[in-house]
């Protein structure tokens, strides 16, 4: 027991240590990949975004998580290192540990992920269509470019520990890149082929009162923008605030216990006169976890939902079925490069790329909590597959061409 209060656990010290071979300890994101690999292995409705952003909104303990401890677990030592967390957790990090860890424990195939499963990304992409305010329609269109390019199978969809010639799924990641890839399909977004279908739109819906109204895209981007601003800054602000230090104090060793309690009691004394002087608002009681951080309803008479718009205006009917009437595409790049070299799959730099496509980027890396590089990289993985035939044609008209 004298070792415990001294130093902490038993295994305190080897957290220090810098050897490669014990690099699964269980540290606070390895506790987060844990109960990420868990949801994943019981097909629970939530993805690793959403997992990440509870643990941000301070539903789920992980920063100050010893303030949770009950008494009897004392909190000396070095076990201050393994549970003082000064960052949040990132995304890249929590999901590749969860695979190193699936690997470590040697499981077998994971449950598979099919059509009736929350994170297939038919019903994925209509949760993000839902919370991007985007028209219902565009759901028969996600469905169509999952089936095409095939990531809609069990087999590319389930997780198989340790078998790298399959490539990892990250869930919410994919179904966004679809709604991506998709907006580019029907809206080019160009910075000028959207604009010109939202004007025929605006003046549709003005001489034409009948049936549903034609989805106008400015409209849509006014809509999304001045919520995503919103919600942007207070996010920020949140976390400009957040206060690292909690209110149960630490100490290293039981002979400083006193002169730290002593010294936290003389800083709540001052904090609670400076809070009578100032007349100190109470704290608003924290919402209940959601699914969705933006909500649109159709009975809002501001005209500021649009699920329920049309997409006639941008579609023909083509041998029995809807296409585009915009036959142009653009690549986000022309060769995908190696993950393992540079780290992505493609480069992504805003000034390199059409502003409406950024701001796509920047609308679903703000639900997902992650950078639009990521989304960027599946997106170039997604056209690569839909436009294969196409791009190696290209390759070898090109290589003829220089022969």
């Amino acid at each position: 027991e004298s070792t415990s209060a001294c130093s902490g656990s038993v295994d305190g010290s080897l957290y220090l240590m810098k050897n490669q071979k014990e690099k699964l300890r269980m540290t606070m994101p390895m506790t987060l990949s844990f109960c990420y690999m868990a949801l994943l292995w019981l097909r629970e409705p939530m993805t690793l975004s959403d997992l990440l952003r509870f643990v941000v909104e301070g539903h789920i303990p992980y920063l100050n998580v010893f303030q949770h401890f009950p008494e009897k677990m004392k909190l000396y030592g070095l076990d201050l290192k393994i549970f003082c967390v000064e960052s949040w957790p990132v995304y890249e990090e929590v999901y590749n540990k969860m695979l190193e860890l699936a690997v470590f424990l040697d499981l077998p195939r994971f449950p598979d992920i099919t059509d009736s499963c929350f994170l297939h990304p038919d019903i994925l992409c209509m949760k993000y269509l839902m919370e991007a305010n985007l028209p219902d329609e565009l759901h028969n269109w996600t469905c169509r470019v999952v089936k095409k390019v095939c990531i809609g199978e069990a087999d590319f969809l389930t997780l198989v520990p340790g078998n790298k010639s399959t490539r990892k799924v990250k869930y919410d990641v994919l179904a966004a890149a679809v709604i991506v890839v998709v907006l580019k399909l029907l809206f080019l977004l160009d910075d000028y082929y959207e604009w010109l279908l939202s004007d025929f739109a605006e003046e549709r819906n003005k001489n034409n009162k009948e049936g549903g109204p034609y989805f106008e895209f400015k409209k849509w981007y006014k809509v999304i923008k001045c919520s995503l601003d919103v919600k942007q800054k207070k996010l920020d602000e949140e976390r400009a605030k957040y206060l690292w230090r909690c209110e149960k104090p630490l100490f290293y060793s039981a002979e400083k216990k006193s002169k730290v309690l002593k010294k936290r009691q003389m800083v709540v004394n001052l904090q609670n006169q400076f809070g009578k002087l100032a007349g100190s608002v109470r704290p608003v009681e924290k919402p209940n976890p959601s699914s969705f951080q933006l909500s649109w309803s159709e009975e809002n008479t501001d005209g500021s939902c649009f699920h329920g718009h049309s997409l006639e205006g941008i579609l023909q009917e083509k041998c029995g079925l809807l296409t585009a009437m915009n036959p142009d595409y653009w690549l986000g790049t022309d060769k995908l490069c190696t993950e393992k070299l540079c780290g992505h799959l493609a480069h992504y730099r805003e000034m390199d790329f059409p502003q409406s496509y950024h701001f796509v980027l920047r609308l679903f890396s703000f639900l997902l909590r992650i950078q639009p590089s990521y989304i960027h990289d599946e997106v170039c993985v997604i056209e690569h597959k839909l436009f294969n035939k196409k791009l190696w044609r290209n390759m070898k008209y090109n290589t003829g061409l220089r022969k």
